[in-house]
């Protein structure tokens, strides 16, 4: 029985990434390349600016998310001061959130990790980036793609608000039994609505 346990375990990430990337979700706003999305938190206001000319599949998926409100209510789970703040996955209640199909992988697009990009988070599997985001709080060239391995795929970048995202980044942060994790920030810090600014 436990042999069949530990063969269905290891069975499930396989069946997760053997879903085909989609490297043309629909196109939404086609008018604007550079739409800025404004991310109202329990500790102030950010807007990123997409770039959909270099990471045209990530930044569409990214906006899908935006405007089916599936980013409203979820929480900053992941914080590494010097390095990345990450949310978009969870309710404040551990509760996962609703995921589309993987976006194709496009860290080639010429967007490196800097301080201040949006980028998004994914398995060992390159193609398998679905609603969860990190914000790089320095720069991470590690995160880069290189001859040897692919890099995680940049889309964006803050326009307004890097100093909330400070906050988030000195908040304390702990191991939590829920998400069996560390670096989780002791109090909840609330992604409260994500929109596309007019």
């Amino acid at each position: 029985m436990l042999k069949r346990m530990v063969l269905i375990l290891l069975l499930l990430p396989v069946y997760a990434w053997s879903e085909q990337p989609e490297c043309f979700p629909e196109e939404l706003i086609p008018d604007n390349m550079f739409p800025s999305i404004k991310l109202e938190t329990s500790l102030g206001n950010i807007v990123i600016e997409l770039n959909r000319m270099r990471a045209p599949a990530t930044a569409n998926n990214f906006l899908r998310y935006v405007l089916e409100g599936e980013y409203d209510g979820t929480i900053f789970h992941r914080v590494m001061s010097g390095f990345v703040v990450q949310g978009g996955g969870y309710t404040s209640d551990i509760g996962e959130k609703t995921l589309h199909a993987p976006v194709c992988n496009e860290s080639g697009n010429g967007l490196k990790n800097v301080t201040g990009s949006v980028a998004m988070a994914r398995f060992a599997n390159p193609h398998s980036a679905t609603r969860q985001f990190y914000f790089n709080m320095n720069d991470n060239s590690s995160l880069d793609p290189n001859s040897r391995s692919w890099g995680y795929t940049v889309f964006g970048e803050v326009i307004e608000g890097f100093e909330v995202l400070k906050a988030i980044e000195a908040a304390e942060t702990g191991y939590s039994e829920d998400l069996d994790a560390e670096d989780v920030p002791l109090e909840t810090i609330l992604l409260i609505k994500a929109s596309v600014q007019e």
